[in-house]
């Protein structure tokens, strides 16, 4: 990956592969782990912020050769809380993924809104 990725799109779900494909491209390498986050973090502004709504995708490296993903979208008020389902709920496991594969990840506010990003491991 040489220079970072920022793309603008609006969050809807054929977007969610595209996102997924771009990352791969963009990164050159397969990258699973890096495309299910980038998956997840658009499928959380769908559901808790509604289709259509208009979010920057970034991707870059961190100082330590780590690959970080970020989507800002424009609700600093939908915040999110890293949950734990019940066996019979059918959603709620998107932030446990996303926990499970990054090194680490947080919220940030900005001042039109909020950066959900998070960090993993570079592949060779």
């Amino acid at each position: 990956m040489t220079a970072p990725l920022l793309i603008d799109l609006l969050a809807l779900p054929k977007a969610v592969p595209e996102a997924r494909r771009t990352v791969r491209e963009h990164l050159g390498v397969p990258c699973p782990e890096v495309q299910l986050c980038a998956s997840e973090l658009l499928t959380n502004v769908i559901t808790h912020l509604g289709e259509g709504t208009p979010v920057t995708m970034s991707l870059s490296r961190t100082e330590t050769g780590d690959v970080r993903l970020a989507v800002t979208d424009p609700d600093p008020h939908a915040w999110l809380v890293l949950r734990r389902p019940g066996a019979d709920d059918e959603t709620g496991r998107g932030l446990l993924l996303l926990d499970a594969v990054a090194r680490r990840w947080g919220v940030d506010r900005t001042p039109g809104g909020k950066t959900v990003w998070c960090e993993l491991p570079a592949r060779p």
